[in-house]
């Protein structure tokens, strides 16, 4: 599996539309078959900084991503909404998606 973290800053005045701007996007992306994941969060600690976390089955589904029409189309439009260049983490990994967590569960 493919698991990618990206952190994207974006402009103040662009900020609050964010999550609207890359819906079309972020559906499109779901929908691709060998897409496992693709979820949204947005940071705590910066107003303005949404962090992507996005899981492909393997190396092919990945580039399939990239070469898609969405994927290109987001990336056309981006360069005028985010304020730095996204920081992002990209490592293959074991697996086919999230785990339960051995640490902690909730109390009975």
């Amino acid at each position: 599996m493919i698991f990618i973290a990206v952190k994207f800053t974006i402009r103040p005045e662009r900020s609050a539309e964010w999550l609207d701007l890359v819906k079309d996007f972020t559906e499109a992306t779901r929908a691709e078959e060998g897409n496992v994941f693709y979820e949204w969060s947005k940071s705590v600690d910066n107003p303005h900084q949404f962090v992507l976390l996005e899981a492909f089955k393997d190396g092919e589904a990945g580039e399939v991503h990239v070469a898609s029409e969405h994927f290109k189309t987001a990336m056309a439009w981006m360069p005028d909404v985010v304020a730095s260049t996204p920081e992002i983490i990209h490592v293959e990994t074991p697996g086919t998606g999230w785990s339960a967590m051995a640490e902690v569960s909730p109390r009975q």
